[in-house]
């Protein structure tokens, strides 16, 4: 070779190992590449689904690649959590997932996952509390006077929840047994669809999301209180369960995005600033809070504090959930 030859050679050479996008550091600098895909286990309309396309639309932004909402709903979210664990951890798949589909559905199910060990906590984005909503054409507009009515017509009415052992399943066994009624219990895929039914006037009442918050304003249904320890903003005028005489009943959910085990670290923590820079958004937090949902703290947001809060929930609501004896349908 000659030595000119030779000198541009070691040159392209020595260009050619400086490049970035050869290094595993720099494919995570790039990331992401293309859109991502995040699983949602409900069907469309719920609480979940209407606060996650609020912060995937302001993630966009952040990450420069579209989040495509994709519900795959059933089996209580058995389905589409099984198919975040089967996908490739390279922060293209991403599940939402809450309270009931990553605490109590591994104390419910046989899965092929572990729902602590096989997933990665990416964000925590939202913590909301139920509000007990009837059919309108119930008669009753408060909470004792549905209490009277459930024992004159005892196994009659019907409770509308998002899946077996979700927290509002959960919430109407605790509520029988406070207040010695019984009801019939009616699983749905999401919470959306048990909101339109109740609308329709198909079920007697639910233990409703953020996403009852709308057909409440708007007269389509009855809120007659709400499982939470004060009254919430976007229901002021509902009073609490502990005000209408039924003490300690509250219930507070979470919903938070995860990815698959094994998900490198720069890429779970690019998504997680993503969500927290679009948390510290005003105009974001004004339209959750608007719904009723509450923005966790700074600390609870992140991959750490969100994992301690799953760890917590599964040591104290296990025993529970295994003493009731909830089995599968």
């Amino acid at each position: 070779m000659k030595p000119s030859h030779r000198r541009q050679f070691l040159r392209l050479a020595a260009g050619a190992a400086a490049l970035p996008a050869f290094s595993p550091t720099a494919r995570a600098q790039v990331y992401p590449a293309r859109p991502i895909t995040l699983v949602l286990p409900f069907a469309a309309g719920g609480g979940a689904d209407v606060v996650l396309r609020i912060i995937t639309e302001r993630m966009r932004t952040v990450l420069g690649q579209t989040i495509i909402i994709e519900n795959v709903s059933g089996a209580s979210g058995n389905i589409g959590t099984a198919r975040v664990f089967r996908a490739a951890p390279d922060g293209y798949t991403l599940g939402a997932g809450n309270w009931g589909t990553h605490v109590a559905n591994g104390a419910i199910y046989a899965l092929p996952y572990d729902v602590l060990r096989d997933f990665q906590p990416v964000a925590l984005h939202q913590i909301f509390y139920y509000i007990l909503a009837v059919r309108k054409a119930l008669p009753v507009d408060n909470l004792r006077e549905l209490i009277a009515w459930l024992k004159a017509n005892p196994d009659k009415a019907t409770l509308g929840t998002p899946g077996l052992g979700q927290q509002p399943h959960l919430a109407g066994i605790l509520f029988q047994k406070l207040t010695d009624t019984s009801f019939q219990h009616v699983p749905y895929r999401g919470s959306g669809p048990a909101i339109q039914d109740l609308i329709a006037g198909q079920i007697d009442f639910v233990f409703g999301d953020p996403s009852v918050v709308p057909a409440v304003r708007a007269g389509s249904v009855k809120a007659i209180a709400v499982a939470a320890k004060r009254r919430l903003s976007s229901v002021p005028d509902v009073p609490t369960a502990e005000e209408s005489g039924i003490s300690g009943f509250a219930f507070a959910n979470w919903v938070g995005i995860f990815a698959p085990k094994g998900t490198p670290k720069d890429i779970v923590g690019k998504l997680n600033g993503a969500v927290m820079s679009t948390l510290a958004e005003p105009s974001i937090r004004a339209r959750l809070i608007d719904l009723g949902v509450e923005i966790p703290s700074r600390e609870q947001q992140t991959p750490e504090g969100f994992a301690a809060i799953q760890k917590t929930d599964i040591e104290q609501w296990w025993p529970i959930i295994k003493a009731a004896d909830i089995k599968p349908e």
